[in-house]
């Protein structure tokens, strides 16, 4: 066991070396998008005895708490923006210093296994950028770490021995699916505490259709369709767009940010706002998602055709050995968490440059993409493409993805609206948004 997680740390340190050779090749880089590869990397990585430590949508708890921590480090000392949680008067020293330090004992606090490479990658990463260990700022930084982490130490998640959520049996009711029939994954993640909304069900999705409604048959017949791993009515460029879009989202869309920040952020500050805003918008979404999954247990497009013609409506014909194009994840098709997430994302970038109108380039990870990049003019063109590529996955009804689209601009909107304004600024606008494209 010992000489596994010692190739597990050391595999890992490999990794945040190799990026730590690239940094100085990044000279419009800062401390704050080099600290959020690193927990990208860390937190996708992660393993304990070959599984992923934070698995799918929990880990995106993991991003916002590091964002956090490093936010109110990095205003302390400029003293710009309002902080997120933690008052640290009269903070000075290296900005730098202070994300470093504040990342590092997140990640450490996250994922204590791993405090021997992280602690390596730490003090390279000072010594590297001439930062002297005993800097001001590594002090603002462990302690901006400790208030956030001590905020989220009882918000609910990972619960030691959280119970098994089968769902049911009854028409429209999500059960199990195909090909392991496992109970759903990361109930818990309903209850979890938000970082910026009030109530995991403030932004609750209204209830979906009616198994014998107009707009559900649609649906039905539409995943049917396109959705399907086999004489699917998929086009060649539709199949594509599917796998593109079958990848990490935590991955794709953080690389993103540090692109755009890169090109078009200029200082620090603004660098750390941003990291914050997306990353606490994007926790808050898949809270809010996982919300409406525990409340309306709505059954998956394969169960729903396989058992078609036992839901009372005569418009959905059943199909017992249909198969979507990708396997099922497990948990309940209403809503999206990948539209969740991209819907906050997109609209958080949005409202931080002040338009929807800007140019960017998306890589997927997913080596089975003929297209592994695409650019976009818009950021409302990505969400527009997940909305599609769920449905030619096989894994969603239209109106969940739609319907987290939304959950998740209007959680940026909320959280753009109330969290980390300018110091001079005691106004909060609500952002009414009434494009839910």
């Amino acid at each position: 066991m010992k000489r596994q997680r010692t190739t597990r740390v050391l595999r890992l340190t490999s990794l945040i070396m190799c990026m730590c050779l690239s940094w100085t090749a990044r000279a419009s880089a800062d401390a704050v998008t080099d600290w959020n590869a690193i927990a990208i990397e860390t937190i996708v990585n992660a393993m304990v005895n070959g599984v992923p430590a934070h698995p799918g949508a929990p880990a995106f708890l993991d991003s916002a708490i590091v964002q956090a921590a490093v936010y109110d480090a990095v205003v302390a000392i400029d003293g710009r923006f309002k902080p997120y949680h933690v008052q640290i008067p009269g903070a000075s020293g290296s900005p730098a210093a202070a994300v470093a330090k504040a990342a590092h004992d997140v990640l450490v606090n996250r994922f204590p296994f791993l405090s021997d490479s992280l602690d390596m990658t730490y003090h390279d990463y000072l010594s590297s950028h001439g930062l002297a260990e005993d800097d001001p700022g590594v002090a603002v930084g462990q302690q901006a770490a400790a208030g956030i982490i001590a905020l989220r130490a009882n918000d609910g998640s990972f619960p030691p021995n959280p119970s098994p959520f089968f769902g049911g049996t009854d028409p429209g009711v999500w059960r199990p699916t195909p090909p392991t029939f496992a109970p759903m994954v990361t109930a818990w993640l309903a209850t979890v505490t938000p970082f910026t909304l009030k109530s995991p069900d403030q932004l609750r999705a209204p209830r979906p259709p009616a198994l014998t409604s107009h707009r559900y048959s649609e649906a039905y017949n539409e995943v049917k369709a396109l959705g399907s791993l086999s004489n699917s009515a998929r086009t060649p460029e539709q199949t594509d767009l599917a796998l593109f879009w079958a990848a990490n989202y935590q991955v794709l869309w953080n690389q993103v940010l540090r692109e755009l920040v890169d090109a078009h952020v200029h200082d620090i500050a603004s660098s750390a706002r941003l990291f914050a805003l997306v990353n606490l918008a994007v926790a808050d979404a898949v809270i809010t998602v996982w919300d409406s999954k525990v409340h309306y247990v709505l059954w998956r497009p394969v169960t729903a055709i396989q058992e078609g013609d036992e839901d009372g409506n005569p418009a959905t014909v059943g199909d017992p050995n249909w198969l979507p194009l990708i396997t099922t994840p497990f948990y309940p098709d209403y809503t999206s968490g990948a539209n969740g997430v991209t819907g906050a994302v997109t609209r958080s970038l949005a409202l931080f440059f002040g338009t929807d109108h800007m140019a960017f380039s998306l890589t997927t990870t997913n080596p089975a993409a003929v297209q592994q990049t695409r650019t976009y003019t818009r950021f409302s063109e990505a969400a527009a493409e997940v909305v599609n590529a769920r449905i030619y996955e096989g894994i969603h009804f239209r109106f969940a993805d739609v319907a987290a689209r939304k959950q998740g601009r209007h959680v940026a909107q909320w959280v753009f609206s109330h969290f980390l304004q300018p110091v001079d600024d005691d106004h909060d606008d609500d952002h009414d948004d009434n494009d839910d494209r």
